[in-house]
């Protein structure tokens, strides 16, 4: 597998959680308006795309492979509790 095959693997990878981040991210902008948000959009979505990563990495070592939708909900709730986390008040 050469360089372009594996950067194209790579991103494929990490789209679905840059996708569910960035998605948390404006829908609690939209939902959660009369909250104290605790950081910026910019640091939340950072945030949210690690978390998401990370539990990702996690699917793909306990099932084996990527894609599983036991993995992509465990995605989901991580980075609704992160956000969650990140929009509670001070």
């Amino acid at each position: 597998m050469g360089i372009v095959d594996f950067s194209v693997h790579l991103l494929n990878f990490a789209a679905p959680a840059l996708f569910i981040a960035l998605l948390m991210v404006v829908f609690a902008r939209i939902l959660a308006r009369k909250q104290a948000v605790a950081l910026v959009w910019s640091v939340q979505l950072a945030i949210n795309f690690v978390v998401c990563l990370v539990l990702m990495l996690a699917s793909l070592w306990y099932f084996g492979r990527d894609g599983t939708i036991a993995g992509y909900a465990a995605m989901v709730l991580g980075c609704a509790t992160s956000q969650c986390w990140m929009l509670r008040k001070t």
